[in-house]
């Protein structure tokens, strides 16, 4: 996929798709958490709701031809499903030990570690105001944490959700730098096959309750793969290429601030002033790396 470019006109239609896709992913940790299994289970069926909606709209739209798929795309595409179920798994597996509020804070560190990643793996230089950014947003990152905000939070439990976390984060941004060495494959057929490597990778792992799967559960489940995994890729990727860097870089935050007011609303969760802090230092930094602020005014630039 190649990167939107800012001088894109504004395109009042995908802008509205994409809010409705940052306001679908919002509600991810509900269905989660009324889907009531653990994390390989939830994210194997949220992989099969997803597979059969994506594989009918990739029919539909006449995705299915051999142009779309290389042997080197492909290759990258099943790699990149490999680390996109584990961001999947850590990623629940956290929400179901430290909560909503906190992992998805927390996970949104993740731009950051793409371009470290970038300089590590592929000598990519970081410019050094956005270095500074980084170093902005790994402060967030400790404020974020809430180490010292409780006991509860101190616990094994904790510190392990945290960990995940940050797992979820660096396989998220292993999918990213995959992704952006594929050519000329839609990005509905990567998703489609993320969701394929799941179903494969996890099959033989997933756990039924001894009383079975209730009705409830099958609807949350159902609900996961369509709503905040199917539509709301289907509604970014549509959105991407006709919407400008910069209201693609603010918008994206819409998902954590309201994932944020849903966690309470709907579970009354709350996070400390100091873990909000850390979540104005993040979206800050991020949006200071996607946007290349600089830390000097313009006229000493100019001087």
């Amino acid at each position: 996929m190649s990167a939107p470019s800012a001088a894109i006109p504004y395109n009042r239609k995908a802008t509205l798709a994409y809010i409705a896709a940052m306001l679908m992913l919002a509600t991810l940790g509900i269905f989660i958490h009324e889907a009531g299994l653990d994390a390989i289970t939830t994210v194997f069926f949220r992989c099969l709701f997803a597979a059969i909606a994506l594989a009918l709209y990739c029919a539909w739209k006449g995705m299915f031809v051999a142009a779309n798929f290389s042997c080197k795309n492909l290759g990258l595409a099943v790699f990149g499903g490999v680390l996109m179920v584990v961001n999947w798994v850590t990623f629940f597996a956290a929400i179901q030990r430290i909560g909503i509020s906190v992992t998805t804070i927390v996970f949104h560190v993740q731009p950051f570690i793409v371009l470290l990643l970038g300089a590590v793996l592929f000598r990519e230089k970081i410019a050094a105001n956005k270095l500074a950014w980084i170093c902005l947003g790994f402060i967030g990152l400790v404020l974020a944490c809430g180490l010292k905000t409780g006991g509860m939070q101190m616990s094994e439990q904790y510190l392990l959700g945290l960990l995940l976390t940050l797992t979820g984060a660096c396989a998220y941004a292993g999918v990213t730098l995959t992704t952006r060495a594929m050519r000329n494959m839609p990005a509905h057929l990567i998703a489609l096959i993320h969701c394929l490597a799941g179903l494969v990778l996890l099959a033989a792992l997933i756990t039924i309750p001894a009383d079975g799967i209730r009705v409830q559960q099958w609807a949350w489940l159902v609900g996961l793969g369509l709503i905040p995994t199917a539509l709301a890729y289907v509604l970014i990727y549509g959105a991407l290429p006709k919407m400008p860097t910069p209201a693609i870089a603010v918008l994206t935050f819409i998902y954590p601030a309201m994932a944020l007011g849903m966690d309470y609303l709907v579970y009354g969760q709350r996070i400390s002033l100091l873990q909000m802090a850390g979540l104005v230092l993040i979206v800050l930094a991020s949006l200071g790396v996607n946007l290349d602020w600089s830390w000097r005014p313009a006229s000493q630039k100019t001087a």
